[in-house]
Protein backbone atom coordinates (compact mmCIF):
# COMPACT_ATOMS: atom_id res chain seq x y z
CA UNK A 1 0.00 0.00 0.00
CA UNK A 2 2.83 2.36 0.89
CA UNK A 3 4.56 1.72 -2.45
CA UNK A 4 1.29 2.36 -4.27
CA UNK A 5 0.78 5.62 -2.40
CA UNK A 6 4.31 6.75 -3.19
CA UNK A 7 3.82 5.86 -6.85
CA UNK A 8 0.55 7.81 -6.93
CA UNK A 9 2.19 10.81 -5.29
CA UNK A 10 5.05 10.63 -7.77
CA UNK A 11 2.65 10.52 -10.70
CA UNK A 12 0.62 13.42 -9.35
CA UNK A 13 3.80 15.40 -8.67
CA UNK A 14 5.01 14.84 -12.22
CA UNK A 15 1.61 15.79 -13.66
CA UNK A 16 1.44 19.02 -11.68
CA UNK A 17 5.08 19.72 -12.52
CA UNK A 18 4.31 19.50 -16.23
CA UNK A 19 1.25 21.74 -15.85
CA UNK A 20 3.12 24.34 -13.79
CA UNK A 21 6.17 24.52 -16.06
CA UNK A 22 4.03 24.59 -19.21
CA UNK A 23 1.91 27.32 -17.59
CA UNK A 24 5.09 29.29 -16.90
CA UNK A 25 6.04 29.00 -20.56
CA UNK A 26 2.59 30.21 -21.64
CA UNK A 27 2.84 33.27 -19.36
CA UNK A 28 6.36 34.09 -20.55
CA UNK A 29 5.28 33.74 -24.16
CA UNK A 30 2.92 36.73 -23.85
CA UNK A 31 5.77 39.21 -23.27
CA UNK A 32 5.98 40.08 -26.97
CA UNK A 33 2.26 40.80 -27.18
CA UNK A 34 2.40 42.90 -24.01
CA UNK A 35 5.21 45.07 -25.37
CA UNK A 36 3.45 45.42 -28.72
CA UNK A 37 0.32 46.72 -26.93
CA UNK A 38 2.29 49.51 -25.23
CA UNK A 39 1.79 52.76 -27.13
CA UNK A 40 4.37 55.33 -26.01
CA UNK A 41 6.69 54.01 -23.29
CA UNK A 42 10.29 53.14 -24.18
CA UNK A 43 12.39 50.28 -22.85
CA UNK A 44 13.59 52.06 -19.66
CA UNK A 45 10.10 53.19 -18.66
CA UNK A 46 8.64 49.73 -19.29
CA UNK A 47 11.37 48.04 -17.28
CA UNK A 48 10.97 50.50 -14.40
CA UNK A 49 7.26 49.79 -13.95
CA UNK A 50 7.73 46.07 -14.54
CA UNK A 51 10.52 45.95 -11.94
CA UNK A 52 8.33 47.64 -9.31
CA UNK A 53 5.48 45.13 -9.61
CA UNK A 54 7.86 42.16 -9.95
CA UNK A 55 9.74 43.12 -6.77
CA UNK A 56 6.55 43.53 -4.73
CA UNK A 57 5.13 40.19 -5.88
CA UNK A 58 8.32 38.23 -5.23
CA UNK A 59 8.89 39.83 -1.83
CA UNK A 60 5.45 38.70 -0.67
CA UNK A 61 5.79 35.22 -2.20
CA UNK A 62 9.27 34.59 -0.75
CA UNK A 63 8.15 35.72 2.71
CA UNK A 64 5.08 33.48 2.63
CA UNK A 65 6.95 30.49 1.18
CA UNK A 66 10.12 30.56 3.29
CA UNK A 67 9.08 32.55 6.35
CA UNK A 68 12.11 34.82 6.01
CA UNK A 69 13.10 37.98 4.21
CA UNK A 70 14.52 37.61 0.69
CA UNK A 71 17.37 39.86 1.82
CA UNK A 72 18.47 37.15 4.27
CA UNK A 73 18.57 34.62 1.44
CA UNK A 74 20.50 37.05 -0.74
CA UNK A 75 23.09 37.59 2.02
CA UNK A 76 23.64 33.83 2.26
CA UNK A 77 24.34 33.60 -1.47
CA UNK A 78 26.60 36.64 -1.39
CA UNK A 79 28.32 38.23 -4.38
CA UNK A 80 27.02 35.70 -6.95
CA UNK A 81 23.47 36.92 -6.16
CA UNK A 82 24.55 40.46 -7.06
CA UNK A 83 26.04 39.28 -10.36
CA UNK A 84 22.88 37.27 -11.07
CA UNK A 85 20.64 40.25 -10.31
CA UNK A 86 22.61 42.68 -12.48
CA UNK A 87 22.78 40.20 -15.36
CA UNK A 88 19.00 39.91 -15.33
CA UNK A 89 18.63 43.69 -15.58
CA UNK A 90 20.81 43.59 -18.70
CA UNK A 91 18.86 40.61 -20.04
CA UNK A 92 15.49 42.29 -19.47
CA UNK A 93 16.68 45.54 -21.07
CA UNK A 94 18.00 43.79 -24.16
CA UNK A 95 14.88 41.64 -24.36
CA UNK A 96 12.44 44.56 -24.32
CA UNK A 97 14.49 46.56 -26.83
CA UNK A 98 14.80 43.53 -29.11
CA UNK A 99 11.04 43.00 -29.21
CA UNK A 100 10.50 46.70 -29.95
CA UNK A 101 13.13 46.66 -32.71
CA UNK A 102 12.56 43.34 -34.49
CA UNK A 103 9.82 40.75 -34.89
CA UNK A 104 8.62 38.85 -31.84
CA UNK A 105 9.41 35.55 -33.57
CA UNK A 106 12.98 36.62 -34.27
CA UNK A 107 13.54 37.89 -30.73
CA UNK A 108 11.94 34.91 -28.96
CA UNK A 109 13.88 32.38 -31.00
CA UNK A 110 17.17 34.15 -30.30
CA UNK A 111 16.34 34.27 -26.59
CA UNK A 112 16.25 30.46 -26.74
CA UNK A 113 20.01 30.34 -27.30
CA UNK A 114 20.58 31.14 -23.60
CA UNK A 115 21.03 27.50 -22.47
CA UNK A 116 23.80 26.98 -25.03
CA UNK A 117 25.55 30.18 -23.94
CA UNK A 118 25.22 29.03 -20.33
CA UNK A 119 26.83 25.69 -21.22
CA UNK A 120 29.84 27.44 -22.78
CA UNK A 121 30.13 29.95 -19.91
CA UNK A 122 29.90 27.15 -17.36
CA UNK A 123 32.68 25.34 -19.20
CA UNK A 124 34.90 28.45 -19.22
CA UNK A 125 34.17 29.85 -15.76
CA UNK A 126 33.22 26.84 -13.65
CA UNK A 127 35.07 24.12 -15.59
CA UNK A 128 31.81 22.20 -16.04
CA UNK A 129 31.95 19.42 -18.59
CA UNK A 130 29.91 19.90 -21.76
CA UNK A 131 28.58 16.79 -23.49
CA UNK A 132 29.57 16.13 -27.10
CA UNK A 133 25.88 16.20 -28.05
CA UNK A 134 25.63 19.72 -26.61
CA UNK A 135 28.62 20.91 -28.66
CA UNK A 136 26.96 19.52 -31.78
CA UNK A 137 23.69 21.24 -30.81
CA UNK A 138 25.56 24.53 -30.31
CA UNK A 139 27.06 24.26 -33.79
CA UNK A 140 23.62 23.58 -35.28
CA UNK A 141 22.16 26.49 -33.28
CA UNK A 142 24.84 28.84 -34.65
CA UNK A 143 23.90 27.78 -38.17
CA UNK A 144 20.25 28.53 -37.37
CA UNK A 145 21.16 31.97 -36.01
CA UNK A 146 23.18 32.72 -39.15
CA UNK A 147 20.16 31.92 -41.30
CA UNK A 148 17.91 34.10 -39.13
CA UNK A 149 20.09 37.23 -39.34
CA UNK A 150 21.15 36.77 -42.99
CA UNK A 151 18.34 39.00 -44.26
CA UNK A 152 18.99 41.70 -41.66
CA UNK A 153 21.99 43.41 -43.19
CA UNK A 154 21.61 46.66 -41.30
CA UNK A 155 19.36 49.06 -39.46
CA UNK A 156 17.05 48.54 -36.53
CA UNK A 157 16.23 44.89 -37.26
CA UNK A 158 19.88 43.84 -37.03
CA UNK A 159 20.33 45.88 -33.85
CA UNK A 160 17.26 44.16 -32.41
CA UNK A 161 18.70 40.74 -33.24
CA UNK A 162 21.99 41.63 -31.55
CA UNK A 163 20.06 42.90 -28.52
CA UNK A 164 18.17 39.59 -28.36
CA UNK A 165 21.46 37.68 -28.37
CA UNK A 166 22.74 40.07 -25.69
CA UNK A 167 19.63 39.32 -23.66
CA UNK A 168 20.26 35.58 -24.02
CA UNK A 169 23.83 36.15 -22.83
CA UNK A 170 22.47 37.98 -19.77
CA UNK A 171 20.26 35.01 -18.92
CA UNK A 172 23.27 32.72 -19.40
CA UNK A 173 25.33 34.79 -16.94
CA UNK A 174 22.41 34.60 -14.50
CA UNK A 175 22.39 30.80 -14.74
CA UNK A 176 26.14 30.48 -14.25
CA UNK A 177 26.10 32.94 -11.33
CA UNK A 178 23.50 30.79 -9.55
CA UNK A 179 25.66 27.70 -10.05
CA UNK A 180 28.74 29.61 -8.89
CA UNK A 181 26.93 30.64 -5.71
CA UNK A 182 25.60 27.08 -5.34
CA UNK A 183 22.13 28.57 -4.92
CA UNK A 184 19.17 26.23 -5.21
CA UNK A 185 16.79 29.20 -5.21
CA UNK A 186 16.55 31.63 -8.10
CA UNK A 187 13.74 33.82 -6.76
CA UNK A 188 15.85 35.89 -4.30
CA UNK A 189 18.23 36.83 -7.13
CA UNK A 190 15.29 37.70 -9.39
CA UNK A 191 13.87 39.83 -6.56
CA UNK A 192 17.24 41.59 -6.33
CA UNK A 193 17.19 42.16 -10.09
CA UNK A 194 13.89 43.98 -9.64
CA UNK A 195 15.46 46.32 -7.08
CA UNK A 196 18.47 46.90 -9.32
CA UNK A 197 16.08 47.49 -12.20
CA UNK A 198 14.22 50.20 -10.28
CA UNK A 199 17.47 51.99 -9.40
CA UNK A 200 19.10 51.70 -12.83
CA UNK A 201 16.06 52.56 -14.93
CA UNK A 202 15.03 55.46 -12.69
CA UNK A 203 18.51 56.94 -13.12
CA UNK A 204 18.45 56.41 -16.90
CA UNK A 205 14.97 57.94 -17.21
CA UNK A 206 16.06 61.02 -15.25
CA UNK A 207 19.28 61.33 -17.29
CA UNK A 208 17.41 61.04 -20.60
CA UNK A 209 14.63 63.32 -19.29
CA UNK A 210 12.02 60.62 -19.74
CA UNK A 211 8.86 60.94 -17.70
CA UNK A 212 8.52 58.69 -14.68
CA UNK A 213 4.73 58.91 -15.05
CA UNK A 214 3.23 56.77 -17.81
CA UNK A 215 -0.27 56.75 -19.23
CA UNK A 216 -2.76 54.52 -17.43
CA UNK A 217 -2.65 52.07 -20.37
CA UNK A 218 1.13 51.83 -20.68
CA UNK A 219 1.74 51.80 -16.92
CA UNK A 220 -0.93 49.17 -16.36
CA UNK A 221 0.41 46.88 -19.08
CA UNK A 222 4.01 47.24 -17.86
CA UNK A 223 3.08 46.50 -14.23
CA UNK A 224 0.86 43.64 -15.34
CA UNK A 225 3.83 42.16 -17.17
CA UNK A 226 5.84 42.22 -13.95
CA UNK A 227 3.11 40.40 -12.03
CA UNK A 228 1.63 37.96 -14.51
CA UNK A 229 4.27 37.38 -17.18
CA UNK A 230 7.56 37.40 -15.28
CA UNK A 231 6.59 37.00 -11.62
CA UNK A 232 3.79 34.45 -11.83
CA UNK A 233 5.72 32.56 -14.52
CA UNK A 234 8.75 32.27 -12.23
CA UNK A 235 6.61 31.10 -9.32
CA UNK A 236 4.98 28.38 -11.44
CA UNK A 237 8.37 27.31 -12.78
CA UNK A 238 9.81 27.16 -9.27
CA UNK A 239 6.95 25.00 -8.04
CA UNK A 240 6.96 22.68 -11.04
CA UNK A 241 10.61 22.29 -11.98
CA UNK A 242 11.65 20.30 -8.90
CA UNK A 243 9.67 17.23 -9.98
CA UNK A 244 10.82 17.16 -13.62
CA UNK A 245 14.05 15.99 -15.27
CA UNK A 246 16.18 18.45 -17.23
CA UNK A 247 15.16 17.03 -20.63
CA UNK A 248 11.47 17.63 -19.94
CA UNK A 249 12.18 21.15 -18.69
CA UNK A 250 14.03 22.00 -21.89
CA UNK A 251 11.25 20.63 -24.09
CA UNK A 252 8.50 22.34 -22.10
CA UNK A 253 10.40 25.62 -22.33
CA UNK A 254 9.87 25.50 -26.09
CA UNK A 255 6.24 26.46 -25.41
CA UNK A 256 7.44 30.00 -24.71
CA UNK A 257 9.32 30.22 -28.00
CA UNK A 258 6.56 28.67 -30.12
CA UNK A 259 3.61 30.50 -28.56
CA UNK A 260 5.21 33.98 -28.47
CA UNK A 261 4.96 34.55 -32.25
CA UNK A 262 1.52 32.90 -32.28
CA UNK A 263 -0.03 35.49 -29.93
CA UNK A 264 1.16 38.50 -31.96
CA UNK A 265 0.00 36.84 -35.17
CA UNK A 266 -3.46 36.09 -33.75
CA UNK A 267 -4.05 39.46 -32.08
CA UNK A 268 -2.17 42.01 -34.20
CA UNK A 269 -1.34 40.14 -37.42
CA UNK A 270 2.46 40.25 -37.06
CA UNK A 271 4.29 37.70 -39.19
CA UNK A 272 7.90 36.54 -39.49
CA UNK A 273 10.26 36.40 -42.45
CA UNK A 274 11.17 33.15 -44.21
CA UNK A 275 14.71 33.39 -42.87
CA UNK A 276 13.43 33.72 -39.31
CA UNK A 277 11.15 30.71 -39.68
CA UNK A 278 13.82 28.56 -41.39
CA UNK A 279 16.61 29.47 -38.99
CA UNK A 280 14.21 29.19 -36.07
CA UNK A 281 13.28 25.64 -37.09
CA UNK A 282 16.98 24.71 -37.14
CA UNK A 283 17.48 26.32 -33.72
CA UNK A 284 14.48 24.54 -32.20
CA UNK A 285 15.71 21.24 -33.62
CA UNK A 286 19.06 21.84 -31.88
CA UNK A 287 17.35 22.57 -28.56
CA UNK A 288 15.05 19.56 -28.78
CA UNK A 289 17.86 17.26 -29.90
CA UNK A 290 20.08 18.35 -27.03
CA UNK A 291 17.25 17.83 -24.54
CA UNK A 292 16.36 14.37 -25.82
CA UNK A 293 20.00 13.27 -25.79
CA UNK A 294 20.53 14.44 -22.21
CA UNK A 295 20.82 11.94 -19.39
CA UNK A 296 20.91 14.31 -16.41
CA UNK A 297 17.93 13.98 -14.12
CA UNK A 298 18.56 17.01 -11.90
CA UNK A 299 16.83 20.13 -13.27
CA UNK A 300 19.23 22.99 -14.03
CA UNK A 301 18.55 26.58 -12.93
CA UNK A 302 16.18 28.62 -15.05
CA UNK A 303 17.64 30.22 -18.15
CA UNK A 304 14.79 32.55 -19.27
CA UNK A 305 11.76 34.23 -17.83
Amino acid sequence: MTAMNQSSLGTDGHRFGVLFVFGAGVLWSTVGLGIRLIEDAVVWQILLYRSVSLSLLLYVFIRLRSGESPFAQIRRTGFPAVIAGLSLVAAYSGGIYAIQATSVANAMLLFATAPFMAAVLGWIVLRELVRLATWVAIAVAIAGIAIMVADKSGGVALTGSLAALGSAFGFAVFTVALRWGKSGEMLPSVFLSGLFGIIVTSGICLYLELSLVLSFRDGGIAMGMGVFQVGAGLILYTLGSRSLPAAELALLSLAEVLLGPLWVWLFIGETATLNTLTGGAVLLAAIAGNALSGKRRKPPPITSP
